[in-house]
C-alpha cells in the first residue's frame, strides 16, 4: 500500500514538474519564437539540457508535448464557439474569428509551431524539425473538425467522407489563409472572417442539420 502511494507521489511530482517544464518553453518560445533553443529552454527553467532531455527524449518529444498543449486548448475554444447558441452562419463566422484570433493573440507560438527556423538556431544546436510535425498536428485539428461535422450535419449518402473532406479542407482553408494574413495583414481580421465563410457558406447553407443531432 505504501509502495503505491510513494508511485502516486512521483507520479504526480513528475507531472508537475512537466508542466514547470512546459511553461518555461512557452515562456521562450513567446520571446524568441522560431528562434526557441532547448539551450534557452534549459536555462529559463534553471536545469541543465540534459535534464530536459529527460523529461522529454529530444526537441521532436518538446516540440510534440508543446504542440499538444496548445492544439488543446484551440480545440477547447473551437468547441466552444461551435456549440454557442446562434444561427448557424454566426457560428461559422465565430469558429473561424476563434481559430484567427489565437494565432493573433500569440504569433511567436504560431511560428514556433509551423514554421522552421534552422537559420535562427545557435551553430551548434540544429533547428527543431517543425516540418516533420506541424502535419500531424493539422491533421489532428481536421480530424476533430470533422467528427463534430459528421454529428451535427446531414450530408446525405457517404457523410462520414464527406464530413472528413469538409474537415480537413476547412482547417487547411484556415491553416493558409491565416497563415497569409498573419504574415502580410492585408486586411482587418474581420473582412477575412466574412470572407471565408462566404467561401463556405454554399452547401454548408442548404444541409439540414442531422437529426437527433445537437445541431450546427
Amino acid at each position: 500500500m505504501e509502495s503505491t502511494r510513494q508511485a502516486e507521489r512521483q507520479r504526480t511530482a513528475a507531472e508537475n514538474r512537466r508542466r514547470e517544464l512546459l511553461e518555461a518553453a512557452d515562456r521562450v518560445v513567446l520571446r524568441d519564437g522560431p528562434g526557441a533553443s532547448m539551450n534557452a529552454i534549459a536555462a529559463e527553467a534553471g536545469i541543465t539540457k540534459p535534464i530536459l532531455y529527460r523529461h522529454f527524449g529530444d526537441k521532436g518529444g518538446l516540440y510534440r508535448a508543446l504542440a499538444k498543449r496548445h492544439t488543446d486548448a484551440l480545440l477547447i475554444a473551437l468547441r466552444a464557439a461551435l456549440d454557442a447558441p446562434a444561427e448557424r452562419r454566426q457560428r461559422v463566422e465565430s469558429t473561424l474569428d476563434t481559430y484567427l484570433a489565437a494565432i493573433e493573440a500569440r504569433p511567436q507560438v504560431y511560428r514556433f509551431l509551423m514554421h522552421p527556423a534552422d537559420d535562427a538556431a545557435p551553430a551548434t544546436e540544429q533547428g527543431f524539425d517543425v516540418g516533420r510535425h506541424s502535419a500531424p498536428l493539422l491533421r489532428r485539428l481536421g480530424e476533430e473538425l470533422a467528427l463534430v461535422i459528421a454529428e451535427r450535419v446531414d450530408l446525405g449518402p457517404d457523410s462520414e467522407a464527406t464530413a472528413r473532406i469538409w474537415g480537413h479542407g476547412i482547417v487547411g482553408m484556415m491553416h493558409a489563409a491565416g497563415d497569409w494574413w498573419l504574415g502580410e495583414r492585408p486586411c482587418s481580421r474581420e473582412q477575412l472572417v466574412r470572407s471565408l465563410a462566404d467561401l463556405l457558406w454554399g452547401r454548408l447553407s442548404a444541409a439540414q442539420d442531422r437529426p437527433g443531432g445537437p445541431g450546427f
